[in-house]
């Protein structure tokens, strides 16, 4: 008696679960963000130039409603995307700026994750390139007892 009385509310169960998983609805209509390029190369630049450390993203909404982009993230705090926050109508063109940290130095590449109402979200695009260090860094250079200098 216990085991049908379990048997009956498991099966009860598992019905309602069954029941009530969402369904996934695609719309033909949706937004779609589609990049001139989804990596930008920056190539090789000095520390401390600015204007070599900033990119754009040029995207078009390919999709028949209008796109929202709601955030763009940094793979970490030296990659700082700005995106538009307003709607970009189905056929429009717009940018979303990257100004990566150039204080730092040596190789990077970083990405970019743009979570919006598109078909395909989140999308990720990618920054890379190279800093050489500024020859007018003064660093003072340290000499360990017995040892070869150390540049700080």
């Amino acid at each position: 008696m216990k085991l049908r009385f379990a048997l009956t509310i498991f099966t009860f169960y598992l019905f309602l679960n069954i029941n009530a998983q969402d369904k996934i609805i695609i719309n033909p209509n949706s937004p779609e963000i589609t990049f001139e390029k989804e990596l930008i190369d920056m190539g090789t630049y000095n520390q401390h130039d600015d204007e070599s450390s900033r990119c754009e993203f040029v995207f078009t909404n390919t999709g028949k409603e209008p796109l929202i982009i709601e955030k763009a993230k940094g793979s970490c705090g030296c990659t700082v995307p700005e995106w538009p926050k307003e709607p970009i109508a189905p056929g429009e063109t717009a940018v979303i700026k990257v100004n990566y940290d150039e204080k730092r130095v040596g190789p990077y590449t970083k990405s970019i994750t743009i979570t919006s109402n598109a078909k395909t979200s989140p999308k990720i695009v990618k920054v890379k390139g190279k800093i050489i260090p500024d020859e007018s860094n003064n660093s003072p250079i340290l000499k360990p007892s017995g040892g070869a200098p150390i540049v700080k």
